[in-house]
């Protein structure tokens, strides 16, 4: 069973890598930010997978950790593109 949860999360290690190859190249930053988020789900699958198979409770503290910095990048992420715009709605509504 433990070299079936291996195999299955070097697999999704090799996807994930593919996936940041391409999405790395992008020219946009929303797209390098999927690069985060498919980094942070990725990572946390393989270490997820690699505790089960070797029975150790300490990788899914890093899972976790990996998949909070992942969601707290992108909601930053999405705060930083939208606040230029709140701002100038602000500056509009006081005359400005």
């Amino acid at each position: 069973m433990a070299d079936i949860l291996t195999g299955a999360a070097l697999f999704i290690l090799a996807v994930t890598a593919l996936g940041l190859f391409r999405v790395l190249r992008a020219e946009f930053a929303v797209e390098r930010m999927m690069a985060v988020q498919l980094l942070g789900t990725g990572g946390a699958a393989a270490l997820l997978l690699l505790g089960a198979a070797s029975g150790t409770g300490a990788m899914t503290d890093v899972a976790l950790l990996l998949m909070l910095f992942a969601a707290f990048s992108c909601a930053a992420f999405a705060l930083g593109q939208a606040s230029p715009s709140v701002e100038g709605a602000e500056r509009r509504e006081d005359g400005a």
